[in-house]
């Protein structure tokens, strides 16, 4: 594999993100989002997470460009959530399946750890294998599927839920 480095994601990568999360939504049920997202959007969303201290990291080539990213955000707004978050990893279409979930996984548990969290939690498409190897592998445990509650290229998903504990 290329050298690749995770990083914190700062304002610059948002363009680079939204393209990734655009391909996702467009091709793959890694989301159940039907349209892509504004570039307003991920600058809100960001802005968002920077407030509440929930880390965005990012995976980038030597000439910087960005292959990947991760990221928390909070799992509800009710207080007594405060101490729980979920996960989102994303991967550039041409850079699947060589490894950088692998190494966008562990900086959002360690930054999750050092914030104070207890609970993270990885809600995955129940076909996406790949992805349910990956939280796997990473002390992820299945606690729940909830069956057929995403709809996307006519037909009903299930979504499993993963949670790893702090």
């Amino acid at each position: 594999m290329m050298s690749v480095s995770v990083r914190p994601a700062v304002f610059d990568d948002l363009p680079s993100m939204l393209e990734i999360y655009g391909e996702a939504v467009m091709n793959t049920t890694a989301t159940y989002d039907y349209e892509p997202r504004t570039l307003e959007y991920r600058v809100a969303w960001f802005e968002e997470a920077k407030r509440r201290q929930l880390p965005i990291f990012v995976a980038t080539d030597q000439e910087q460009k960005v292959l990947g990213w991760s990221g928390l955000k909070q799992y509800s707004d009710r207080v007594g959530y405060r101490f729980t978050a979920e996960n989102s990893i994303y991967v550039a279409s041409d850079q699947r399946g060589r490894g950088l979930g692998r190494l966008l996984l562990p900086p959002i548990l360690d930054a999750g750890k050092a914030r104070g969290l207890h609970t993270i939690l990885a809600a995955i498409d129940a076909e996406n294998e790949a992805s349910i190897q990956l939280h796997a592998s990473f002390g992820f445990q299945r606690v729940g599927l909830f069956k057929q509650v995403g709809f996307k290229f006519g037909r009903w998903l299930d979504v499993l839920f993963m949670e790893r504990l702090l």
